[in-house]
């Protein structure tokens, strides 16, 4: 701290804001003349706090401030938790049952945190198989909703080994941290949702000359988080580097939910299952509902597919998505709360106008989702193929009212198509 500046004067001034000496509390001055006063550090600090900085420099040193914990009066019971998940997601009660009893028991875990010399529950991560466009995704989205903890998915099919172009496992980590707001706390008990798992399975049993970066060896880099472990990450996500500061994120209070289509793994089930059995053991095999045959995975499907064994173990609770029937399709357009139609009813809404969907033209959407075999995704690509045109004139025509018909629906599908509709 001085009263003089470089120069000899006799009066300093800030550098930044050009208050004189008499003017401020404190002056500093650095070792090459500049200055600096009281009043612009407080302000630097406050920008820093804005953005999250002054977090992120507690959390590197191990000063995170304490999120408020999860109570048992926050917890919601398995059964509360599944009727949470049936205002969003449409069937799948078998799948919604298993990840309200693996949700609940893992956050009841974390309350109870176990006593000297008393039995530690273990982890137990969650695996979905199923086909694309059947509620994964959106399953793990509404309980982090429900839960009020950090969540955040990443697609498996970006991860490599460390040193390879492309993202680091340990990359997981710093999206959390990110979606937490940068509290190193709440990260830890948070949500992390990665999907096309099925994606990195081993591409087969022979040893390959080249190194299998995005299959078997981001395998091998789950193992450690997935079970809990210290991991330095960077704050900012990113490659690392010697000089770079870390954050230490224990990941074993972090509950991992992966989701895959297993794309294929029917027949596989279907062997181990002897299906065309004759003879010795056929009254088993006609007891095996085909048309459902995914009912039946087992860890030892997933193995077969090309998860090695070390990281089948690490996700114990293991439940499946039925494919979407046409009721359920038809169901997913109008009854929850966040229905396609009732987007788009909103969205009109905006522009004070109504719109209706006739119930046949919701039939035409479910009977093309059907046949393309597209899943709930594919009820909106083909609601936005029918919708295009209307979104685009309706704001500029000077109507209250709007009604989607099925010849409406179909003629503005066919012509999405490039097809001429009769």
């Amino acid at each position: 701290m001085s009263n003089k500046n470089h120069k000899g004067g006799d009066e300093s001034r800030c550098s930044f804001c050009g208050a004189s000496r008499n003017e401020v509390e404190l002056m500093f001055q650095g070792a090459n003349g500049a200055n600096i006063c009281n009043k612009c550090i407080e302000n630097g600090f406050r920008i820093m706090a804005d953005n999250h900085l002054v977090e992120e420099a507690q959390a590197v040193s191990g000063k995170t401030a304490a999120a408020a914990p999860i109570t048992k009066e926050d917890l919601m019971k398995p059964a509360e938790i599944k009727a949470f998940l049936d205002q969003y997601v449409i069937g799948q009660d078998d799948a919604k049952r298993y990840m309200s009893v693996a949700v609940y028991n893992h956050y009841k875990r974390l309350m109870y945190a176990p006593k000297e010399n008393d039995v530690e529950i273990d982890k137990s991560n969650i695996v979905l198989v199923g086909p694309t466009g059947t509620g994964k995704t959106l399953m793990a989205r509404t309980i982090a909703r429900l839960l009020k903890v950090p969540f955040t998915i990443v697609d498996a099919t970006v991860l490599t080994e460390a040193g390879y172009v492309g993202e680091d496992v340990e990359g997981i980590l710093a999206r959390l941290y990110q979606a937490a707001d940068y509290n190193l706390e709440q990260t830890e008990r948070g949500i992390i949702f990665i999907d096309e798992i099925d994606k990195i399975a081993r591409k087969g049993d022979n040893p390959s000359i080249t190194r299998d970066v995005s299959g078997e060896g981001v395998q091998q880099a789950l193992l450690k988080i997935l079970e809990g472990t210290v991991v330095n990450v960077p704050p900012q996500g990113g490659r690392k580097h010697p000089e770079q500061k870390f954050v230490q994120i224990n990941t074993r209070n972090i509950l991992f939910i992966c989701g895959g289509a297993f794309d294929g793994i029917e027949k596989k089930i279907a062997q181990r299952l002897n299906t065309r059995a004759v003879g010795y053991g056929r009254n088993n095999a006609d007891k095996i509902d085909r048309n459902n045959i995914m009912q039946y995975v087992t860890p030892q499907d997933i193995k077969s597919f090309g998860l090695i064994p070390e990281l089948v173990g690490r996700l114990p609770v293991l439940t499946y998505m039925q494919p979407l029937g046409r009721d359920a399709l038809r169901s997913i357009l109008t009854d929850p709360k966040n229905a396609i139609t009732k987007q788009y009813e909103r969205l009109f809404e905006m522009d004070g106008v109504k719109l209706t969907f006739d119930d046949d033209a919701l039939d035409f959407i479910v009977d093309k989702a059907v046949e393309f075999k597209l899943g709930a995704r594919g009820l909106r690509s083909i609601c936005e193929a029918v919708m295009i045109d209307t979104m685009f004139e309706i704001p500029s025509q000077n109507i209250t009212e709007f009604r989607i018909t099925r010849n409406y629906a179909a003629k503005k599908f066919e012509k999405s198509n490039g097809l001429n509709y009769k």
